[in-house]
């Protein structure tokens, strides 16, 4: 989708548009080795680094984050550099904030422990699940990493099954094997 085919999109979705105005939430795609990845910037940070088309995505920050979703490049160009620089090999750490806005509360707790397993390395399922104290609830762990509004920047591909294989991801399985590819490189 081009710039003009989101500012289409917002004129007809968004019962606020208001063209010249920058948005609440800045909104556009970023594309590079993993595929299309739809991004949306609020006040707090990125709220989605998401594989799903842009009309989902869109839906979705309407519904949970903000009335006026637009393009804003300045605001989305420091996260498209990032992505750069870490598809790259050069960039570890996002420096950009994560917003979980559009996550469940349960979501946020299993986001927010993968955000602490170091880059270029795997963390297991179940240990996530010991990390937020629910080491049962391993279908419900798994459904929030598959959730992930924030892929890429927030890791949910750094989690995996018990018995070492990739396991699944919102991107695929390609895609998954290529974060961990990029990051086992450093």
């Amino acid at each position: 989708m081009t710039g003009g085919d989101i500012d289409a999109l917002l004129r007809v979705t968004s019962p606020t548009y208001r063209g010249e105005t920058p948005p609440d939430i800045a909104f556009g795609t970023y594309d590079g080795a993993v595929g299309r990845l739809v991004l949306a910037v609020s006040g707090k940070g990125l709220v989605a680094c998401s594989y799903d088309d842009e009309h989902t995505v869109f839906e979705r920050v309407l519904k949970y984050v903000g009335a006026f979703v637009g393009p804003d490049p300045g605001r989305l160009d420091p996260v498209r550099r990032e992505l750069d620089a870490y598809f790259s090999g050069r960039l570890r750490a996002f420096a950009t904030p994560v917003d979980l806005a559009i996550a469940t509360p349960f979501a946020r707790t299993v986001l927010q422990k993968t955000m602490a397993v170091p880059y270029g390395t795997t963390t297991a399922l179940d240990e996530i699940a010991e990390r937020i104290g629910r080491p049962r609830a391993l279908r419900a762990v798994g459904n929030a990493l598959g959730s992930n509004p924030v892929c890429v920047v927030v890791p949910c591909h750094r989690i995996v099954p018990g018995d070492g294989a990739p396991g699944e991801y919102a991107g695929g399985a390609a895609a998954k094997r290529h974060l961990l590819t990029v990051e086992s490189r450093a």
